[in-house]
């Protein structure tokens, strides 16, 4: 039976090492900020998946960005985002119209509509561009996902292929979920734990690929 796995999830208690494991796990080890092939945009209604793309496309850290995302069926949207009232916009179509407001030129941009997860969103993605002359990718994503999104693209992707996270921090009930907060909140604890109990469990699936030694709790 799938473990049932929700947006947070109560964290045992964890000793320094252990916080500092699931940190490098869910947020992925610090990478040096380099020009890329192109911008791979998961999917979401945060503002963050556009400013962040824009951000990079100005900083010329890539000429091409490949934006993902039909409508979750699981995901709660942002409280600002537009398309929250029409269950016809795509994620991918209200990312694209703010990265052509910014200016950038519609032919950068390549696209996949029907995605509804993180999963569908790498092997939609493969279907419609051609990776062939792609060596590198900075991927914009929320920080505490990096560590399943990075993982997946991993797997499904050749092995070679580089994965810079270009990532933006979240904002839970005012309390924001960063690197080296989100072990000082409650939900903080709560949305970390269960992002690496996601990764943990793809893993095991086969979504992606898993961690070489899971943690011990205790």
């Amino acid at each position: 039976m799938k473990p049932i796995i929700h947006k947070e999830m109560e964290m045992p208690v964890m000793n320094r090492k252990q916080l500092g494991h699931i940190t490098d796990l869910t947020f992925r080890r610090r990478e040096t900020i380099r020009k890329c092939d192109a911008i791979f945009v998961f999917s979401g209604t945060h503002p963050g998946h556009w400013e962040k793309a824009i951000e990079a496309y100005n900083l010329n850290l890539a000429r091409k960005i490949i934006v993902t995302g039909g409508r979750s069926v699981t995901g709660k949207a942002h409280p600002q985002w537009e398309g929250r009232k029409s269950p016809n916009i795509t994620e991918a179509s209200v990312i694209i119209s703010y990265l052509l407001q910014a200016g950038i030129p519609n032919e950068k941009i390549i696209y996949e509509d029907k995605s509804k997860n993180s999963l569908e969103n790498v092997l939609y993605a493969k279907d419609i561009i051609d990776f062939s002359n792609i060596d590198s990718l900075l991927v914009i994503c929320k920080s505490h996902a990096a560590g399943r999104q990075i993982r997946t693209l991993m797997k499904h992707f050749p092995e070679g292929v580089s994965f810079i996270p270009y990532t933006f921090n979240t904002k839970y009930n005012d309390t924001v979920v960063s690197r080296s907060s989100w072990m000082n909140t409650e939900i903080g604890r709560k949305r970390v734990w269960a992002e690496y109990l996601r990764i943990i469990h793809y893993g095991q699936v086969g979504h992606l690929v898993p961690p070489s030694n899971e943690l011990v709790p205790y």
